[in-house]
């Protein structure tokens, strides 16, 4: 009787483990589907526009069935360079050039230049200081509390390497954006360092009244690898900004960086069908409904000092033409300029617009005509 009641409970066994087995095929063969054709991608925080950016990526990318990008938060630049070549299933991530100079200043990454490749260079993002009302030079930041973001954030090696160059020596204090936003307003901090592309969102719903405004970041001829002049102006930042005033500042690059996949054959062969689709569809992403910062990328830039993507720079050299192709609107400007110095030039009057506009149809029909 014994052995028959173990008998029973070993058949019992068995048939559990069948009907688990049974059930675990499709749950398993799901789980590849969903994973198969999907690359992770790493922003900065969400205070800034990457979040953005790598939505728009997202669904550009996502067909429903057979390639998708995920979206990761990251904390920042540095993090993000340290992810991309340590953390499992980080493919590709967004980083600040800048930051990519710093690390190999340090050495912190010993051969580097071999672990990360990139895709393309992405936008400028510009350097914006925010100040109570009674600074009124960057200057006057000295022995004063600066917010710089997190550690090892964009803003924080920016604005070190920043201040640095202009000889400042602020005390640099390291709450998050949000946080320091509120501190600023209270009087707690002098001003905020915040790296992001404008406008950021996080100062548009600032008004002058609040009595905090932007600081001038004056070029330093020293950094002009690193970085370029531009301006905030009102057109950005309609309440911190008077009409007609700009705000000089600098810019700092980013780049779309890959993580070195050679020995990953699945997620390398991931990465070659986002570069393929993402540089295909790249000039809807220069459309209204995303974010105005596609219309500063160039494809084609090069990132000196750094190897591209192999299949990128293969899909460049396929498709060199179209990646340097000019924007219609940018065509039919260079069109017009051309016509208004010829014309000056032979001393004819000038045009009217309309004028204008007809004669760059006729060229247009013209040029349609001999590509056939």
């Amino acid at each position: 009787m014994g052995r028959l009641k173990l008998c029973s409970v070993t058949a019992v066994a068995a048939l559990i483990a069948a009907v688990r087995l049974a059930s675990a095929a499709p749950v398993d063969q799901a789980a590849a589907t969903i994973n198969r054709c999907v690359g992770e991608l790493e922003t900065s925080g969400a205070a800034g526009i990457s979040v953005r950016i790598a939505e728009d990526l997202a669904n550009l990318i996502d067909d429903g069935a057979t390639r998708r990008v995920v979206p990761v938060v990251g904390k920042g630049s540095l993090q993000n360079l340290t992810d991309l070549k340590y953390l499992r299933g980080i493919d590709m991530a967004i980083l600040q050039t800048d930051v990519l100079d710093y690390a190999k200043e340090q050495r912190l990454f010993p051969g580097m230049e071999s672990s990360f490749s990139y895709v393309t260079r992405l936008y400028n993002e510009e350097f914006h200081l925010l100040a109570r009302a009674e600074i009124r030079s960057i200057t006057e930041l000295a022995n004063q509390k600066v917010n710089v973001d997190l550690p090892g954030s964009g803003t924080a090696i920016t604005a070190g390497r920043l201040f640095g160059l202009l000889k400042v020596q602020a005390i640099l204090a390291n709450d998050s954006q949000e946080v320091a936003l509120d501190k600023l307003r209270m009087g707690e901090i002098a001003a905020l360092a915040f790296v992001a592309g404008k406008p950021a969102p996080l100062f548009m719903s600032l008004k002058g009244e609040d009595g905090l405004h932007f600081l001038a970041v004056p070029f330093n001829q020293a950094a002009n690898s690193a970085y370029a002049p531009t301006r905030l102006t009102a057109a950005d930042y309609p309440g911190l900004v008077p009409q007609g005033r700009a705000i000089e500042t600098v810019a700092v690059g980013s780049v779309l960086a890959v993580a070195d996949l050679r020995q990953l054959p699945e997620r390398y062969r991931n990465v070659v069908n986002f570069v393929d689709v993402f540089f295909t569809g790249f000039q809807t992403l220069q459309t209204p409904g995303h974010h105005p910062k596609w219309q500063d990328v160039n494809l084609a830039a090069d990132l000196p000092g750094w190897h591209r993507f192999a299949p990128a720079e293969q899909w460049l050299q396929r498709n060199m033409q179209i990646a340097n192709a000019p924007k219609p609107d940018d065509l039919k400007a260079m069109f017009a300029s051309f016509i208004d110095e010829h014309r000056h030039s032979a001393g004819g009057a000038p045009m009217t617009d309309k004028e204008k506009e007809d004669l760059f149809q006729q060229y247009s029909r013209w040029q349609s005509g001999q590509s056939r």
